[in-house]
């Protein structure tokens, strides 16, 4: 599995953009989570140049493997 910076041509450190939800339940004076979901991609960049790519045109074992590292769905 490879994955490159078309741009700069970074193969090793890439920045993934996760969005994460939760429902909280206030009682008394505590705060407690109630629900959460698991983490959403938002987006991919080069940790180099900041290029975006895109997570769709990656290998299937590569988003997979990346999908799975960040928890995500």
């Amino acid at each position: 599995m490879t994955l490159s910076c078309p741009s700069c041509g970074n193969e090793q450190n890439f920045l993934v953009k996760t969005l994460r939800m939760h429902v909280v339940h206030l009682e008394d004076s505590r705060v407690e989570v109630s629900e959460e979901s698991r983490p959403a991609v938002l987006e991919v960049l080069c940790d180099e140049c900041e290029e975006e790519l895109n997570l769709a045109d990656f290998e299937e074992p590569l988003r997979r493997e990346m999908l799975l590292t960040v928890g995500s769905r």
